[in-house]
């Protein structure tokens, strides 16, 4: 057999033979892979000899664009389609429960396909060209290093395929990254050219995140429950804030370093601290920019996570949610507010604490005036415990349906 040397001029050539049975190796942003028709067992039997592949590993459909996701798959999560628009087409390979059109040699005998949609011009022509996914593997006989030239590719398979396009060397060189989104928790099967964290911010990025934030003794514990029953990922900030205080040795340094003397061999010294940044406007400011930056990096870190477990709802709480710029990650932030006797009943009895003490705290956060001012919604929980929990529950399915 004569391997035929296809150039941008004659794609057309390339997309029939693929079209017709034959293989072809074809570029693409990662490396060059060995196309076949993905629908024509028999040419996908052949790329297994050809590349001695065990038949037990299944192989990965290039696509066009994502919309062609539905023919082949089946229970595409929104997840999925979220990664395809930011990452399509790019080094991104996706694995969901397939449809029987694909045949059982692509999938191994599982029931799941992989999708890829290259980021490669003379790819995406012959693909749109031939109308059908390509099953492509990297053009490489197992165990043997990925190809990046259409010459390297010769060098594998010269005389035993029907054609190589020559679109130029592969600009990442390293294969695609797997993401298996089949259920969840979704796993990263392969790492590549993609980074993970990229993925995961990606996936959090959509997340549908509540802002509940308001003083002591409002309610919002309460408030929260009603979230965690729809499914939400609860994130304290506040017990963040103290975990942090005991493991976060970086925080503690930045804190070391502008108020020097109030960690001692990675304890903070509370008291001392205190005393400096409470009677001291500026100094809390400078400590507040700290805590802030490190809490922010901490809940980014559990909205990726939450993500990739295939989460679709969060919750953050936070008295400085707005202060803090948390809430800008929230699709809608609510207020919850209570009248001052009420909220200094509350924290007597939920505390153990004398009424003046009770007094002096809520004095010392924010009035009701303020959130009701900076919040999009809030709720005034100043009735019964079952009233104020409806009202939630209303609120908050509102707000996750058209946030």
């Amino acid at each position: 057999m004569e391997t035929k040397i296809i150039g941008k001029d004659d794609l057309n050539t390339a997309a029939a033979l693929i079209a017709a049975g034959q293989l072809v190796a074809v570029p693409t942003e990662t490396v060059y892979g060995l196309a076949c028709s993905g629908l024509d067992a028999d040419a996908v039997e052949q790329v297994y000899e050809v590349k001695g592949r065990p038949e037990v590993k299944p192989l990965s459909l290039m696509l066009h664009k994502g919309a062609a996701v539905t023919r082949y798959c089946a229970n595409v999560p929104k997840q999925a389609r979220v990664l395809m628009d930011k990452f399509w087409p790019g080094p991104l390979t996706i694995v969901l429960k397939s449809k029987d059109i694909v045949p059982d040699i692509v999938r191994a005998g599982g029931d799941t396909v992989a999708l890829r949609c290259p980021d490669h011009p003379m790819t995406q022509t012959m693909l749109k060209k031939a109308r059908l996914p390509f099953a492509a593997p990297s053009a490489n006989p197992s165990g043997e290093k990925s190809p990046v030239t259409a010459q390297e590719v010769l060098g594998y398979f010269d005389g035993k395929i029907a054609a190589v396009v020559d679109g130029g060397k592969c600009g990442l060189g390293k294969e695609s990254t797997i993401i298996d989104m089949s259920a969840a928790p979704y796993k990263i099967l392969r790492r590549g050219a993609l980074p993970e964290e990229e993925i995961a911010a990606a996936l959090a990025e959509n997340l549908r995140v509540v802002g509940i934030t308001g003083g002591t003794g409002c309610g919002k514990t309460t408030a929260l429950r009603e979230l965690e029953k729809l499914g939400a990922l609860i994130i304290d900030c506040d017990a963040l804030y103290h975990d942090m205080l005991r493991t976060n040795a970086q925080m503690l340094g930045d804190i070391e370093r502008s108020f020097p003397g109030t960690v001692t061999n990675g304890v903070l010294d509370r008291k001392a601290l205190g005393a400096t940044v409470f009677s001291n406007e500026a100094a809390l400011v400078d400590l507040n920019a700290i805590t802030h930056h490190y809490i922010g990096l901490e809940v980014n870190k559990k909205l990726r996570e939450w993500a990739m477990n295939g989460g679709k709802i969060a919750a953050i709480d936070a008295i400085a949610l707005l202060e803090s710029g948390l809430g800008e990650k929230c699709c809608a932030v609510v207020g919850i507010v209570a009248e001052k006797t009420t909220r200094i009943e509350r924290i007597m009895k939920r505390d153990g604490i004398g009424y003046e003490y009770a007094m002096m705290r809520v004095n010392a956060q924010y009035p009701n005036e303020y959130f009701e001012q900076k919040c999009e919604y809030v709720l005034h929980n100043d009735g019964s415990e079952d009233k104020f929990r409806k009202e939630c529950k209303n609120l908050f399915k509102e707000v996750l349906k058209n946030g």
